[in-house]
């Protein structure tokens, strides 16, 4: 289940960004998701913001996901490639598990394509489970953004639009 995060979730959210920073740095994805990044105040700001979502089973949190609805600044400068089209579009970000769940991006996109037809998201291109799941759940690479901040800044882009109903 998809439900809003709330502050009592934030020392599970920070768990599952601990353990996905982990996960990265062992995995041969050093460079992504360093200094603490996404911290407690990240998500607290996102939580702020209306951003924040939590998947949830009957043991609790296993899941959290920043949905974001307003343009993502780093996206209006595509290299490499282009986006397909001008259409509003959500955007996913920090996403991050405990790792026993299966299928927690397709569950992601489930809820954001309940509310917009068009997906992006941005990932490093050392972070291979990510860049499987993309694949895996039918995202199209369409080309390489900048971030605005930190030494390692170049992400590969990706859009998914919702599968006709």
């Amino acid at each position: 289940m998809v439900r809003a995060a709330g502050y009592a979730d934030l020392d599970r959210i920070a768990e599952l960004y601990d353990l996905a920073r982990e996960r990265m740095h062992t995995g041969g994805n050093p460079t992504q998701w360093t200094g603490g990044y996404p911290s407690r105040a990240d998500a607290a700001r996102d939580i702020d913001d209306g951003n924040l979502y939590v998947l949830t089973d009957a043991g609790g949190v296993y899941a959290v996901f920043a949905y974001i609805t307003a343009p993502e600044p780093t996206y209006s400068r595509i290299y490499e490639g282009v986006w397909p089209n001008g259409e509003p579009y959500g955007t996913l970000h920090r996403i991050a598990s405990d790792g026993a769940h299966k299928g927690v991006l397709a569950e992601a996109c489930a809820y954001c394509f309940s509310v917009l037809p068009e997906l992006r998201i941005d990932t490093h291109r050392n972070n291979a489970p990510m860049l499987g799941a993309l694949g895996k759940n039918g995202f199209q690479k369409c080309g390489v953004i900048y971030l605005d901040r930190g030494e390692d800044r170049e992400r590969l882009a990706f859009r998914k639009r919702a599968p006709e109903k």
